[in-house]
């Protein structure tokens, strides 16, 4: 138990200090890259999910976000 409580920090500390990690889908890129038949690579479309930045917000801060607009509108 004291294990998780120690991975919830930290991981909410990495949360705090980096709120935006790598792309998954495009690994950073903001772009899908492809080889043409002789070998160059090319750039493709932007990646949909990070729409060209190639970060994205990672989930804990995203549940932070929510939860912190939410207590903001209740408490108005």
């Amino acid at each position: 138990m004291p294990l998780l409580i120690l991975l919830t920090l930290c991981y909410a500390a990495l949360c705090a200090a980096s709120p935006f990690g790598v792309c998954r889908k495009c690994d950073g890129w903001g772009h899908k890259i492809w080889q043409t038949r002789t070998g160059r690579l090319k750039r493709g479309r932007d990646c949909r999910r990070c729409r060209g930045y190639g970060r994205r917000l990672r989930i804990g801060r995203r549940l932070y976000n929510t939860a912190s607009h939410m207590r903001h509108d209740g408490t108005r």
